[in-house]
Protein backbone atom coordinates (compact mmCIF):
# COMPACT_ATOMS: atom_id res chain seq x y z
CA UNK A 1 0.00 0.00 0.00
CA UNK A 2 1.60 3.62 -0.86
CA UNK A 3 2.23 6.16 1.97
CA UNK A 4 -0.27 8.14 0.70
CA UNK A 5 -3.53 5.26 1.03
CA UNK A 6 -1.90 4.32 4.08
CA UNK A 7 -2.37 7.99 5.35
CA UNK A 8 -5.85 7.91 3.79
CA UNK A 9 -6.56 5.08 5.37
CA UNK A 10 -5.49 5.69 9.02
CA UNK A 11 -7.24 9.53 8.65
CA UNK A 12 -10.57 6.84 7.67
CA UNK A 13 -10.21 5.34 10.85
CA UNK A 14 -9.75 8.13 12.79
CA UNK A 15 -12.84 9.54 11.64
CA UNK A 16 -14.42 6.61 12.67
CA UNK A 17 -13.08 5.52 15.60
CA UNK A 18 -13.00 9.11 17.26
CA UNK A 19 -15.46 11.78 15.55
CA UNK A 20 -18.02 8.86 15.13
CA UNK A 21 -17.55 8.65 19.11
CA UNK A 22 -17.43 11.99 20.01
CA UNK A 23 -21.09 11.99 17.65
CA UNK A 24 -23.11 10.96 20.68
CA UNK A 25 -22.24 13.85 23.28
CA UNK A 26 -22.93 15.86 19.89
CA UNK A 27 -26.77 14.43 19.28
CA UNK A 28 -27.52 14.73 23.36
CA UNK A 29 -26.72 18.71 22.81
CA UNK A 30 -28.23 19.11 19.76
CA UNK A 31 -31.85 17.78 20.88
CA UNK A 32 -31.74 19.82 23.78
CA UNK A 33 -33.63 22.55 21.89
CA UNK A 34 -34.18 20.89 18.58
CA UNK A 35 -36.57 18.08 18.05
CA UNK A 36 -34.52 14.94 17.31
CA UNK A 37 -35.96 13.94 13.99
CA UNK A 38 -35.50 17.44 12.89
CA UNK A 39 -31.82 17.66 14.09
CA UNK A 40 -31.28 13.81 12.06
CA UNK A 41 -32.81 15.59 9.10
CA UNK A 42 -31.30 18.97 9.25
CA UNK A 43 -28.26 17.20 9.89
CA UNK A 44 -27.93 15.09 6.77
CA UNK A 45 -29.76 17.11 4.34
CA UNK A 46 -27.42 19.36 4.40
CA UNK A 47 -24.44 16.85 4.54
CA UNK A 48 -26.07 15.33 1.24
CA UNK A 49 -26.57 18.39 -0.02
CA UNK A 50 -23.24 19.41 0.12
CA UNK A 51 -21.69 16.25 -0.96
CA UNK A 52 -24.44 16.48 -4.13
CA UNK A 53 -22.82 19.43 -5.51
CA UNK A 54 -19.43 18.28 -5.11
CA UNK A 55 -20.50 14.45 -6.75
CA UNK A 56 -21.20 17.10 -9.80
CA UNK A 57 -19.05 18.93 -10.15
CA UNK A 58 -16.84 15.63 -10.26
CA UNK A 59 -19.35 14.93 -13.04
CA UNK A 60 -21.13 11.96 -11.59
CA UNK A 61 -24.89 11.71 -12.26
CA UNK A 62 -26.85 9.60 -9.98
CA UNK A 63 -29.09 6.90 -11.88
CA UNK A 64 -32.38 5.96 -11.27
CA UNK A 65 -31.44 2.22 -9.66
CA UNK A 66 -28.64 3.88 -7.48
CA UNK A 67 -31.72 6.49 -6.42
CA UNK A 68 -33.96 3.13 -5.52
CA UNK A 69 -31.29 1.91 -3.39
CA UNK A 70 -30.46 5.13 -1.26
CA UNK A 71 -34.09 4.71 -0.72
CA UNK A 72 -33.50 1.15 1.20
CA UNK A 73 -30.06 1.94 2.37
CA UNK A 74 -31.34 5.57 3.74
CA UNK A 75 -34.50 3.91 5.43
CA UNK A 76 -32.11 1.32 6.98
CA UNK A 77 -29.00 3.51 7.86
CA UNK A 78 -31.21 6.98 8.96
CA UNK A 79 -34.26 7.04 9.31
CA UNK A 80 -34.32 3.57 11.61
CA UNK A 81 -30.61 4.05 12.47
CA UNK A 82 -30.33 7.38 13.03
CA UNK A 83 -33.98 8.29 13.87
CA UNK A 84 -34.22 5.93 16.78
CA UNK A 85 -31.05 7.20 18.14
CA UNK A 86 -31.85 10.76 18.09
CA UNK A 87 -34.84 9.81 19.95
CA UNK A 88 -33.65 7.56 22.33
CA UNK A 89 -31.27 10.14 23.64
CA UNK A 90 -33.90 11.72 25.21
CA UNK A 91 -33.92 9.23 27.75
CA UNK A 92 -30.75 7.58 27.73
CA UNK A 93 -27.25 8.88 28.31
CA UNK A 94 -24.96 9.62 25.13
CA UNK A 95 -22.27 6.90 26.55
CA UNK A 96 -24.96 4.13 27.34
CA UNK A 97 -26.45 4.70 24.06
CA UNK A 98 -23.03 4.44 21.99
CA UNK A 99 -22.80 1.27 24.04
CA UNK A 100 -25.39 -0.26 23.18
CA UNK A 101 -24.96 0.59 18.96
CA UNK A 102 -21.61 -1.46 19.53
CA UNK A 103 -23.78 -4.44 19.43
CA UNK A 104 -23.28 -3.72 15.59
CA UNK A 105 -20.82 -6.33 14.83
CA UNK A 106 -22.44 -9.12 16.24
CA UNK A 107 -25.76 -8.35 14.28
CA UNK A 108 -23.38 -8.20 11.42
CA UNK A 109 -21.65 -11.19 11.75
CA UNK A 110 -25.23 -13.06 11.90
CA UNK A 111 -26.65 -11.42 9.41
CA UNK A 112 -23.83 -12.11 7.19
CA UNK A 113 -24.32 -15.63 8.25
CA UNK A 114 -27.88 -15.96 6.95
CA UNK A 115 -28.00 -14.11 4.04
CA UNK A 116 -23.71 -15.11 2.86
CA UNK A 117 -22.67 -18.13 3.92
CA UNK A 118 -25.86 -19.61 4.99
CA UNK A 119 -25.38 -21.74 7.58
CA UNK A 120 -25.34 -21.65 11.24
CA UNK A 121 -22.55 -19.12 13.10
CA UNK A 122 -19.72 -19.70 14.55
CA UNK A 123 -20.01 -20.50 18.05
CA UNK A 124 -17.82 -17.78 18.90
CA UNK A 125 -20.40 -15.80 17.38
CA UNK A 126 -22.89 -17.28 19.22
CA UNK A 127 -20.73 -16.92 22.74
CA UNK A 128 -20.51 -13.34 21.62
CA UNK A 129 -24.27 -12.40 21.06
CA UNK A 130 -24.71 -14.05 24.45
CA UNK A 131 -22.30 -12.10 26.14
CA UNK A 132 -23.49 -9.08 24.13
CA UNK A 133 -27.10 -9.39 25.44
CA UNK A 134 -26.05 -10.12 29.17
CA UNK A 135 -23.98 -6.83 28.59
CA UNK A 136 -27.14 -5.10 27.53
CA UNK A 137 -28.96 -6.54 30.30
CA UNK A 138 -26.57 -4.88 32.89
CA UNK A 139 -27.73 -1.82 31.36
CA UNK A 140 -31.22 -1.97 32.26
CA UNK A 141 -31.59 -0.49 34.74
CA UNK A 142 -35.31 1.00 36.27
CA UNK A 143 -34.48 5.06 36.55
CA UNK A 144 -36.94 6.34 39.19
CA UNK A 145 -37.15 9.51 36.99
CA UNK A 146 -38.07 7.95 33.85
CA UNK A 147 -39.59 4.26 34.56
CA UNK A 148 -40.51 4.16 30.97
CA UNK A 149 -38.72 6.10 29.18
CA UNK A 150 -35.30 4.87 29.62
CA UNK A 151 -35.82 1.08 28.61
CA UNK A 152 -38.24 2.34 25.58
CA UNK A 153 -35.07 4.10 24.61
CA UNK A 154 -32.65 1.38 25.51
CA UNK A 155 -34.54 -0.91 23.01
CA UNK A 156 -34.75 1.61 20.80
CA UNK A 157 -31.05 2.14 19.92
CA UNK A 158 -30.81 -1.41 19.74
CA UNK A 159 -33.34 -1.71 17.14
CA UNK A 160 -31.07 1.39 15.50
CA UNK A 161 -28.04 -0.21 15.83
CA UNK A 162 -29.93 -3.74 13.48
CA UNK A 163 -31.07 -1.23 11.27
CA UNK A 164 -27.99 -0.42 10.36
CA UNK A 165 -26.53 -3.68 10.28
CA UNK A 166 -28.83 -4.52 7.88
CA UNK A 167 -27.68 -1.71 6.02
CA UNK A 168 -24.62 -2.40 5.18
CA UNK A 169 -24.95 -5.97 4.64
CA UNK A 170 -27.62 -4.75 1.94
CA UNK A 171 -25.33 -1.62 0.85
CA UNK A 172 -22.37 -3.95 -0.31
CA UNK A 173 -24.60 -5.72 -2.86
CA UNK A 174 -26.63 -2.62 -3.93
CA UNK A 175 -26.31 -0.34 -6.91
CA UNK A 176 -24.49 2.15 -4.68
CA UNK A 177 -22.01 -0.35 -4.45
CA UNK A 178 -18.64 0.52 -5.79
CA UNK A 179 -19.09 4.16 -5.34
CA UNK A 180 -18.63 5.58 -1.83
CA UNK A 181 -19.25 9.58 -2.93
CA UNK A 182 -22.74 8.39 -4.07
CA UNK A 183 -23.13 5.77 -1.46
CA UNK A 184 -22.87 8.44 1.10
CA UNK A 185 -24.58 11.37 -1.06
CA UNK A 186 -28.02 9.63 -1.67
CA UNK A 187 -28.50 7.96 0.88
CA UNK A 188 -28.28 10.64 3.36
CA UNK A 189 -30.59 12.58 1.28
CA UNK A 190 -32.85 9.93 1.13
CA UNK A 191 -32.86 9.16 4.83
CA UNK A 192 -33.11 13.00 5.31
CA UNK A 193 -36.14 13.20 3.68
CA UNK A 194 -37.64 10.81 5.77
CA UNK A 195 -36.69 11.41 8.51
CA UNK A 196 -38.20 15.13 7.99
CA UNK A 197 -41.34 13.29 6.72
CA UNK A 198 -41.66 11.42 9.93
CA UNK A 199 -40.99 14.55 11.95
CA UNK A 200 -43.50 16.52 10.18
CA UNK A 201 -46.15 13.15 10.74
CA UNK A 202 -45.39 13.05 14.17
CA UNK A 203 -46.25 16.70 15.25
CA UNK A 204 -42.26 17.55 15.84
CA UNK A 205 -42.81 20.91 14.10
CA UNK A 206 -45.79 22.20 16.87
CA UNK A 207 -44.19 24.25 19.38
CA UNK A 208 -40.80 24.15 17.64
CA UNK A 209 -39.01 27.96 16.58
CA UNK A 210 -36.21 28.66 15.41
CA UNK A 211 -35.70 31.36 17.84
CA UNK A 212 -35.59 28.92 20.94
CA UNK A 213 -32.32 27.05 19.98
CA UNK A 214 -29.98 27.36 22.23
CA UNK A 215 -26.07 28.24 20.79
CA UNK A 216 -25.29 24.55 22.30
CA UNK A 217 -27.61 23.16 20.00
CA UNK A 218 -26.58 24.77 17.08
CA UNK A 219 -22.95 23.92 17.49
CA UNK A 220 -23.92 20.52 18.47
CA UNK A 221 -25.90 20.38 14.94
CA UNK A 222 -22.70 21.88 12.97
CA UNK A 223 -20.52 19.29 14.46
CA UNK A 224 -22.78 16.88 13.43
CA UNK A 225 -23.06 18.27 10.32
CA UNK A 226 -19.50 18.31 8.71
CA UNK A 227 -17.68 15.92 10.86
CA UNK A 228 -20.35 13.39 11.70
CA UNK A 229 -21.94 13.19 8.30
CA UNK A 230 -20.01 14.42 5.81
CA UNK A 231 -16.10 13.41 7.36
CA UNK A 232 -17.20 10.34 8.77
CA UNK A 233 -19.92 8.96 6.68
CA UNK A 234 -18.04 9.20 3.94
CA UNK A 235 -15.00 7.53 5.48
CA UNK A 236 -16.85 4.98 6.49
CA UNK A 237 -18.01 4.72 3.01
CA UNK A 238 -14.92 4.51 1.62
CA UNK A 239 -13.63 1.74 4.07
CA UNK A 240 -16.74 -0.40 3.36
CA UNK A 241 -15.38 -0.37 -0.21
CA UNK A 242 -11.99 -1.13 0.44
CA UNK A 243 -12.31 -3.87 3.88
CA UNK A 244 -14.16 -6.73 5.35
CA UNK A 245 -17.25 -5.13 7.36
CA UNK A 246 -17.06 -6.87 10.24
CA UNK A 247 -13.35 -5.19 10.72
CA UNK A 248 -14.58 -1.74 9.61
CA UNK A 249 -16.99 -2.29 12.37
CA UNK A 250 -13.99 -2.53 14.83
CA UNK A 251 -15.11 1.43 15.34
CA UNK A 252 -17.52 0.17 17.92
CA UNK A 253 -14.81 -0.90 20.29
CA UNK A 254 -13.84 2.76 20.82
CA UNK A 255 -16.66 4.83 19.88
CA UNK A 256 -18.49 3.17 23.62
CA UNK A 257 -14.98 4.34 25.16
CA UNK A 258 -14.73 7.82 23.80
CA UNK A 259 -18.49 8.62 24.35
CA UNK A 260 -18.31 7.54 27.96
CA UNK A 261 -15.36 9.79 28.50
CA UNK A 262 -16.84 12.41 27.07
CA UNK A 263 -20.09 12.17 28.51
CA UNK A 264 -18.73 11.59 32.13
CA UNK A 265 -16.27 14.17 31.61
CA UNK A 266 -18.29 17.26 30.26
CA UNK A 267 -21.83 15.96 30.79
CA UNK A 268 -21.61 14.86 34.12
CA UNK A 269 -23.02 11.09 33.12
CA UNK A 270 -23.13 8.43 35.27
CA UNK A 271 -20.00 5.92 35.16
CA UNK A 272 -20.13 3.45 37.73
CA UNK A 273 -19.14 0.18 38.02
CA UNK A 274 -22.32 -1.55 36.44
CA UNK A 275 -21.44 0.44 33.36
CA UNK A 276 -17.72 -0.31 33.64
CA UNK A 277 -18.83 -4.31 33.72
CA UNK A 278 -21.46 -3.72 30.94
CA UNK A 279 -18.74 -2.13 28.56
CA UNK A 280 -16.47 -5.30 29.13
CA UNK A 281 -18.68 -7.65 28.42
CA UNK A 282 -19.80 -5.65 25.02
CA UNK A 283 -16.63 -5.52 23.94
CA UNK A 284 -15.50 -9.08 24.91
CA UNK A 285 -18.49 -9.72 22.69
CA UNK A 286 -17.35 -7.67 19.54
CA UNK A 287 -13.88 -9.23 20.44
CA UNK A 288 -15.29 -13.51 20.20
CA UNK A 289 -17.01 -11.94 16.37
CA UNK A 290 -13.95 -10.62 15.30
CA UNK A 291 -12.24 -13.40 15.84
CA UNK A 292 -14.67 -15.57 14.33
CA UNK A 293 -14.55 -13.99 11.53
CA UNK A 294 -11.09 -13.77 11.19
CA UNK A 295 -11.25 -17.59 11.18
CA UNK A 296 -13.20 -17.86 8.17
Amino acid sequence: MRHSNRILVALCFFAIYVIWGSTYLAIRYAIETIPPLFTAGFRHSIAGSVLLVWGLWQGKRPTLAQWRASLVIGFLFFLIGHGTLHWAEKTVPSGIAALLIATEPIFVALLLAVTATKRIPDRNIILGLILGLVGVAVLIKPDPAQPHGSLQGTLAVLLGSLSWSAGIVYSRRSHLAGDPLMMSTLSLLSGAAMLMATGLITGEARGFHLADVSARSLLGLLYLIVFGSIVAFSAYNWLLEHFPPTFVSTHTYVNPIVALLLGWGLAGERLDLSLLLATALVISAIFLVHRAEARS
